[in-house]
């Protein structure tokens, strides 16, 4: 199982984070289950009002998610699934959409949690989705990443300062 070692994050002091979520609407039962994990995270964090965006797809997170980080948003959690095909689209995808978050986050200091899936056959992508019968739940695990590291970075001596 893919989530076997993964640490155990405890955050607190973050209810005045503003925390965005962007999410793409490709394969729904996935999708909805990985929104609900972030946005139930988010609440028992106690950040009752998060951002919801939704995106056409995995490839648009990017963009979407550097709008909020530049809108002054402390944290922005990036959800989305991309299920193997028999063709190449599979690997431009999952890597402009990790890629496009990973450039976000070291270009402006905000956090993204990273929450996309990548999986060969949508049977895995339902088994991390947080659904009821689901294994893993990457929506939740994205946030607490996202959070914990923006909270982090608050205890840092001086601001982020980018090279």
């Amino acid at each position: 199982m893919s989530g076997a070692g993964a640490p155990k994050l405890t955050v607190e002091g973050c209810r005045d984070l503003r925390v965005g979520v962007v999410a793409a609407q490709w394969h729904t039962v996935v999708m909805d289950g990985l929104v609900d994990g972030a946005v139930k995270a988010l609440s028992e964090l106690g950040i009752t009002e998060p951002t919801l965006i939704r995106a056409p797809g995995a490839f648009e997170l990017p963009v979407l998610a550097k709008a909020l980080a530049g809108r002054g948003y402390d944290a922005v959690v990036a959800l989305g699934v991309v299920i193997r095909g028999g063709t190449p689209h599979f690997e431009y995808v999952c890597s402009a959409a990790t890629d496009g978050l990973t450039r976000v986050a070291l270009d402006t200091g905000v956090p993204i949690g990273f929450g996309v899936l990548t999986c060969d056959t949508e049977e895995q992508a339902l088994d991390r989705a947080g659904l009821p019968h689901s294994r893993e739940d990457k929506g939740r695990e994205a946030v607490e990443a996202a959070v914990a590291t923006a909270m982090a970075l608050r205890t840092l001596s001086e601001p982020w300062r980018s090279a």
